[in-house]
């Protein structure tokens, strides 16, 4: 019985010995600080590292955790100056700097850094309309964020940092700026698609620009070779007659030669003689009668080499029988005029015969 009695005094020494030991032993982590209470009052703050306590008469009131901390408040209905309701969400970031303040001067500082990021939020807001709300985040961060920091300084809290995290509009007013927004966008595409095509007309004007000079340069330097061309080929032959020196005659027997080649075709219905034809047979009727029906000779002005470039000429040129010509060219020119009189007789009325031509 006596055995029993002293182990459980000594049950209860140890039990008393631990106990002191343990409120007497007390290890603070590091960014950490507990406030001491020495019978009732505050006596001392424990910093990080190992820390001793008078057991039973010292006591451990509040652990402060000195790290920054965020915290996020919900959405607070907010009041603009255009009369328009907003929910805006809140994240606070703060860092308690005296915990003997932050654990005395306040009960909560959690709860009172809430309701006076609201308040703050509240009457910042009411100055502001809907647009400036929404375009001015920076400047209403930097406002809560002076007037947070003054009001929980004396609560040993340091406000670093306030954020807007939401700004919803009512429902309302969040589809008429959708409906903005997209005709905001619908009239950017329209002016871009505008000046495409814009750009794609003065770019297909202006090609055809260049086009049509380049065009009309190379027509007018074909046109200039063309002609210096044919003003060569006519200087050529004009030459060629030249040193040939064809007399009248000669001239007026190549026009006679002609007159069939004019004659020719189905479309020719009516044959005009032209009157230079009465001046050739003239000069070729008046040649043959003072010949005896031969060809006058070579021009006394020449002599001898002009018979001799005449004979060159006319063997050039492959003349013929000069009275025969002259009979073949008269029968053709009746056939032919009598061809374009034949649509008139067939009315009834014979047509009357064309007069010879003279010579």
């Amino acid at each position: 019985m006596d055995q029993i009695v002293t182990l459980i005094v000594l049950g209860l020494v140890i039990l008393f010995v631990v106990t002191v030991i343990a409120r007497t032993i007390r290890i603070v982590p590091q960014a950490t600080a507990i406030i001491v209470e020495r019978l009732g009052r505050y006596s001392r703050t424990l910093d990080a590292g190992l820390n001793f306590l008078v057991p039973f008469i010292d006591k451990p009131r509040a652990t402060v955790d000195l790290r920054e901390q965020v915290v996020s408040f919900p959405p607070q209905p907010v009041i603009t100056s255009d009369n328009l309701v907003v929910s805006i969400d809140t994240v606070i970031y703060y860092q308690p700097t005296d915990p003997k303040a932050a654990t005395y001067e306040i009960a909560n500082y959690i709860q009172g850094i809430e309701q006076l990021t609201v308040t703050t939020l509240r009457n910042v807001i009411g100055s502001l309309d809907l647009e400036q709300t929404l375009t001015s985040r920076d400047q209403i961060n930097g406002q809560l964020r002076g007037v947070l920091d003054d009001a929980t300084g004396r609560w040993g809290i340091r406000v670093n940092r306030v954020e807007l995290k939401a700004i919803d509009p009512p429902a309302s007013v969040q589809d008429s700026m959708e409906k903005q927004m997209r005709a905001e966008r619908d009239k950017r595409a329209a002016i871009l698609t505008a000046e495409g095509f814009k750009q794609s007309q003065i770019l297909t004007a202006e090609g055809e620009r260049q086009s049509a000079i380049l065009r009309a340069e190379g027509e007018r330097q074909s046109a200039i070779l063309r002609a210096e061309g044919e003003s060569k080929a006519i200087t050529q032959v004009f030459d060629a007659i030249h040193r040939g020196d064809p007399d009248p005659k000669l001239l007026a027997y190549q026009y006679l030669q002609m007159l069939p080649q004019v004659a020719k075709g189905d479309a020719n219905k009516v044959w005009i003689v032209p009157s230079e034809l009465n001046d050739a047979l003239k000069g070729f009727g008046s040649m043959f009668d003072a010949h005896g029906g031969v060809p006058a000779g070579p021009s006394p002005r020449r002599g001898t080499e002009a018979s001799g470039e005449h004979a060159d000429v006319a063997m050039e040129l492959d003349l013929e029988d000069p009275a025969e010509a002259v009979r073949r060219a008269r029968a053709e020119a009746d056939a032919a005029a009598a061809e374009g009189e034949a649509p008139a007789g067939a009315t009834g009325a014979p047509a009357a015969p064309r007069p010879a031509p003279e010579g």
